[in-house]
């Protein structure tokens, strides 16, 4: 059998590192091809001495003598800037690539790959919350399987896997509830970012822990879902688990529902977008009944955690309003990691500017990239006026 070779877009992440320690522990089935990152020229130096990729493409541009002094003499080559991002993507040489880019930025290169015809692993649910029409419809011209890699996603491909759509009912995406799971508002109003970042049970970068803190992560994912299965906004629901075992679950027609298990450790959903579809062994922790005899559900606190309320109707609204929502998002998660807002008015700033933005039905790719601008210019704005 020949080896994958698998492009890394976002190797320097949670999801990047934890896919190339998936790699490691399969040499027989995967090679690097290309690791990409944006920032961390360190990391991505070491990444590519260890893994000896064909390429290495560094997206901030200061940076590109620093990668290629230490890499160009390895026989690796050395790019740099988001032109390159794209380009690099639509090599033939990828047989899958791993869209790991965090946010919005992870739309064009992804969309370049897809247009080669390179199936995508994708773990960049931002890029189907703002474009997932114009992405799924290339896909499908274009015959590019998209095997998600986000647990609760990868969980519902898994439950569909042999069964006809046609039966599906309904799709339930599970939710820890993050770190404030049965808080109040009048506590929320004090929470900084250090306690939003220790999430009960996930490892994962600062941007999605956030967001899990705030439930925009799910509505995030419900988008995502919509796009990825082809369901209606009304077949998709939440659900509070907060054990993190049950993934997400599947109901069909005649009552009866499928769910994927397993302990919260992202390496297993990478592991099975990658390797798809085949299931390979690995020697990760396994469940146990008697280690965990609870398992728990409970409804969504909506009107506390407002987020997933406005992104569900974005969702139904349907438009630029995603692609407006998730900017003004993006923006209010790096302010709030910076210490330069509050909690509570993420959520204000990200309704303030959804209702700023003209709404667009029928958005073309131009219009998402000109509506992101504008969300974040606005966003960004009010930000600005905030004192804490």
């Amino acid at each position: 059998m020949n080896k994958r070779k698998i492009a890394i877009f976002g190797s320097t992440g949670s999801i990047g590192i934890q896919a190339l320690e998936v790699i490691a522990a399969h040499p027989d089935r995967f090679s690097v091809e290309v690791l990409t990152a944006q920032q961390n020229a360190d990391l991505l130096i070491e990444q590519a001495l260890k893994f000896k990729p064909n390429a290495v493409v560094i997206g901030s541009e200061d940076k590109y003598k620093q990668v290629k002094d230490v890499l160009f003499d390895k026989g690796i080559k050395v790019f740099a800037g988001p032109k390159a991002m794209v380009e690099v993507a639509a090599w033939s040489s990828i047989d899958m690539m791993l869209a790991a880019i965090m946010g919005f930025a992870g739309l064009a290169p992804t969309l370049s790959a897809i247009e080669q015809g390179t199936p995508i692993a994708l773990a960049n649910k931002e890029t189907l919350v703002v474009a997932g029409d114009i992405v799924m419809a290339t896909a499908r011209r274009k015959n590019v399987p998209i095997i998600p890699v986000d647990s609760e996603h990868s969980a519902i491909f898994q439950c569909l896997l042999g069964e006809p759509f046609s039966k599906v009912e309904k799709v339930i995406l599970t939710a820890s509830g993050g770190p404030f799971l049965g808080k109040k508002p009048n506590f929320l109003i004090n929470v900084k970012k250090d306690h939003a970042l220790q999430h009960p049970n996930w490892s994962m970068g600062a941007k999605i822990t956030i967001d899990s803190a705030t439930l925009m992560n799910k509505g995030l994912e419900m988008i995502e879902a919509r796009w990825l299965f082809g369901l209606q906004p009304e077949h998709i629901e939440v659900v509070i688990h907060a054990q993190s075992i049950i993934h997400s679950m599947v109901q069909f027609v005649d009552g009866s529902l499928k769910a994927q298990m397993g302990l919260p450790d992202m390496k297993l959903p990478i592991q099975y977008a990658l390797g798809y579809p085949d299931r390979l062994a690995n020697d990760f922790p396994r469940f146990s009944f008697r280690n965990n005899p609870t398992l728990t559900f409970e409804q969504p606190d909506t009107k506390t955690f407002r987020n997933l309320a406005i992104a569900i109707e974005a969702m139904h609204k349907g438009g630029n309003a995603p692609c407006v929502m998730n900017a003004a998002n993006e923006e209010v998660v790096n302010a709030f990691l910076k210490n330069r807002i509050g909690f509570l008015q993420m959520t204000e700033v990200i309704e303030e500017t959804m209702g700023k933005v003209p709404f667009i039905e029928t958005p073309t790719l131009h219009d998402y990239y000109e509506c992101d601008n504008a969300a974040r210019e606005h966003a960004a704005s009010l930000i600005n006026s905030i004192v804490i």
